[in-house]
């Protein structure tokens, strides 16, 4: 792919020490580069930010599976998804990919072709896609065989989830909507109750099977997290499996258990803006506020961690540095991505242009190539 070389004029820029207004930026060779570079275009009224680094979404499954049954072409569902993260200014792109019993969309003969998907896709298209599985601990028959079939995938971000409703299944309660479930999954509803049950009643089998399970992926380099810790106990024991990212924990004590601790909290921008969790949980803003953030993700939602941090910021809760960041520089801190994060020479160049009045996208640049451009912006690089 043809790199481009280019000099951005006349835009307030976000460096590492603050915004510049009326600076340039060039870069070449798919980096930012310290002397000018190309040709110049005047991006006067226009805003350029560090490109957004989301740590998880699962917002592809649109593309992916429009319809049930409707999921022949998972590559072309790829490049489809890719098109709105690039739409909305994210330059890398976590694909957050169940491995469940529940089956379905986030069963394993899914997730096998999702990542096969992913691996056909990444050459054709400019943003940087990183798959990651979130995988159901209570799967055990799935362990012996998941650290190879990770490997095959070159997936190098695994996220452990428990989605088992323990509380009812200890009190012998059907869970609610499991005949819509079960259908989902194309299993007999009465099947699925029984293969819930058996789940938990296996129950003690399950840390053993995860201490292993994590050390040999530790091992092989894949970085490791845990998603909806509840307790400060919950953290302890994940950090202990080496599992330092926690994924939108559900309460304060789990979010400053984590932080205490040096671990990763990642919480999802659609929290933010919501001014709060769709499930009772805890506050984003009121996390962030106290300090227990360290990146915004998408979620469900792509439009969303550009809102969230420009949210922050008009608030007055945070500047556009700090916030930002949380888009940015934090993420690629998480996932020890030292070659972008910020707008400062040798760093790659991911590049996300705003228009200063409404604050949408005008352009997105990942590793030097133009993913997204639209209205009149591209006039301006087109003359």
């Amino acid at each position: 792919m043809t790199m481009l070389e280019l000099t951005l004029t006349g835009a307030d820029v976000l460096r590492p020490d603050g915004l510049e207004r009326g600076g340039e930026l060039s870069f070449a060779a798919g980096q930012i580069q310290t002397d000018r570079a190309g040709r110049q275009i005047d991006l006067s009224d226009y805003r350029i930010l560090p490109g957004i680094i989301d740590l998880h979404g699962d917002g592809f499954e649109r593309h992916l599976a429009p319809r049930r049954g409707a999921m022949k072409q998972m590559t072309e569902g790829v490049i489809a998804a890719e098109a709105e993260l690039a739409a909305n200014g994210i330059t890398t792109g976590v694909l957050a990919q169940f491995y469940s019993w529940e089956g379905g969309l986030r069963g394993p003969e899914f997730a096998a072709q999702v990542f096969e998907g992913i691996k056909a896709a990444r050459p054709a298209v400019v943003t940087d896609l990183i798959p990651q599985l979130r995988f159901e601990i209570h799967l055990l028959e799935a362990y012996d065989n998941l650290p190879a079939q990770i490997a095959e995938w070159q997936v190098p971000y695994v996220v452990f989830n428990d989605h088992l409703p323990h509380e009812r299944l200890a009190q012998g309660k059907k869970p609610p909507r499991l005949t819509g479930q079960a259908l989902k999954a194309g299993r007999n509803p009465e099947v699925h109750w029984q293969m819930l049950k058996d789940m938990h009643a296996r129950r003690p089998e399950v840390p053993a099977a995860l201490d292993k399970l994590a050390a040999a992926l530790g091992a092989a380099g894949v970085c490791l997290g845990s998603h909806d810790d509840h307790t400060e106990e919950d953290r302890v024991i994940w950090r202990n499996r080496g599992a330092l990212i926690s994924e939108f924990p559900e309460t304060m004590e789990a979010a400053e258990a984590a932080k205490s601790a040096g671990d990763h909290v990642i919480l999802g921008s659609p929290n933010v803006v919501r001014g709060g969790s769709h499930k009772g949980n805890a506050s984003a803003v009121e996390l962030i506020a106290m300090g227990l953030c360290d990146a915004l993700a998408s979620d469900y939602h792509y439009p969303s961690p550009r809102r969230a941090a420009l949210m922050l910021e008009k608030t007055g809760l945070m500047d556009l540095s700090a916030a930002w960041a949380l888009l940015s520089e934090g993420p690629a801190r998480i996932l020890g991505l030292d070659d972008r994060g910020r707008l400062e020479s040798g760093k790659r160049a991911d590049i996300l242009v705003l228009d200063k009045q409404t604050d949408r996208v005008a352009a997105t640049i990942s590793g030097g190539q133009v993913s997204y451009m639209s209205g009149e912006i591209a006039g301006r690089f087109l003359a």
